[in-house]
């Protein structure tokens, strides 16, 4: 893709023109989704501002990015390996080419602030704002920082993490930005509506998710205990992943009344006012979206990584808002003997759901909206300077 086009580059100061802010954040949704809810959040402080969205062409940002009326800037994918491999001296070549094409987009849009949210495409915005001398802002969703943002960390005064203890110094704690369907989500409220809009009935809705792409794991423990489920009177609303649902409706057979199941929701927040329960991964924006809405939750985390997903979990199991099940252990048994008890224990539930909100925030995207405009209005020095 060409850099975005500006047809009459400016000397102006940023003052006397729209600010033009880039985001970047790329290939998951626990990336995507904190950076476009940070980009409404600046438009309605002021709708003249330009933002655009740095990613890949392969990544979920492709999807989501034009969905939400913004324009993406594509940059060449740049994995980082996570052990020492021949593809490791690759790297070096392969950053440096996606720092040359992010100056030409941060040049084409005049940007005057970087936003990086980690994954491939933070670092190259990074180190192209540094060299171009541009204020940039880091923000870590996760429990613990990845490899982007902790390089990013050094060379900026201005970042931001979700929970204490991402391992980032001195970052300012303000939580994981939401959209603001989410954030303003009464879920007593929109219940009615939101069982109807699926065709959920009254009884107890188990809400089963495994992220933006599915969960196998997760998927074939509840398709196991689907037969127990329905004879309990619990409705399935059953969110099994694009490459995954038609193979969870095959293993179910004579698909239970009660069990709905579907690729992918756009309208999460729906979802989550339908529930009673939710049993999913335990990423970051899971885990902030279903705290702050106030939704109890089983997590399963991700065996794989650094260990980010359990502790992403840890501060809102801890208050006791959820329970935690390692991967291994979660069957059709652990759905027999904790799901189903659980989703069928109303007082319990609210206990768990009141838990859950008190860890959770609704107005980070304000927060960090503030964390940007002041680094716009800093001098690069100091750290970033150097």
């Amino acid at each position: 893709m060409t850099p975005v086009p500006v047809e009459h580059p400016s000397t102006a100061p940023p003052s006397a023109r729209p600010l033009s802010v880039v985001v970047a954040g790329g290939g998951t949704a626990g990336h995507v989704e904190p950076a476009l809810a940070l980009a409404d959040a600046l438009l309605r402080r002021d709708p003249a501002t330009v933002v655009t969205a740095l990613g890949t062409a392969t990544g979920l940002e492709a999807r989501l990015v034009p969905a939400r009326g913004y324009p993406l800037a594509e940059i060449p994918r740049v994995p980082l390996p996570r052990r020492p491999t021949l593809d490791l001296l690759r790297v070096p070549g392969r950053v440096a080419g996606a720092v040359r094409r992010t100056r030409e987009h941060l040049d084409a849009v005049r940007a005057d602030v970087v936003v990086g949210f980690g994954g491939y495409v933070a670092l190259p915005a990074y180190l192209a704002a540094r060299r171009r001398r541009t204020p940039f802002v880091v923000h870590e969703a996760n429990a613990r920082a990845g490899l982007a943002n902790r390089v990013g960390a050094r060379f900026t005064g201005h970042v931001a993490a979700a929970v204490p203890g991402s391992g980032l110094s001195g970052a300012v704690v303000l939580g994981t930005p939401l959209r603001r369907a989410v954030a303003t989500l009464d879920r007593a409220a929109a219940r009615a509506s939101a069982r109807a809009s699926f065709g959920l009935g009254p009884g107890p809705v188990l809400l089963v998710t495994g992220g933006s792409q599915g969960a196998r794991a997760v998927n074939d423990a509840v398709v196991a205990a689907a037969a127990d489920l329905a004879a309990a009177g619990v409705q399935v609303l059953h969110v099994a992943g694009p490459k995954q649902a038609d193979a969870v409706r095959a293993a179910l057979g004579e698909v239970p009344p009660t069990h709905h199941v579907l690729a992918y929701v756009d309208r999460m927040e729906l979802a989550y006012a339908a529930a009673d329960l939710a049993v999913c991964r335990a990423g970051a924006m899971t885990c902030a979206e279903l705290s702050a809405v106030g939704l109890p939750a089983v997590f399963v985390p991700l065996p794989i990584g650094n260990g980010e997903q359990a502790l992403n979990a840890r501060p809102v199991v801890d208050a006791g808002g959820a329970l935690l099940v390692d991967d291994a252990a979660f069957d059709a048994a652990c759905v027999r003997s904790t799901v189903l008890p659980l989703v069928t224990d109303p007082s319990r539930l609210r206990a768990m759901g009141e838990a859950a909100s008190a860890t959770g925030s609704r107005d980070a995207d304000e927060s960090l909206a503030d964390l940007v405009l002041s680094a716009v209005r800093t001098p690069v020095h100091g750290r970033g300077a150097r």
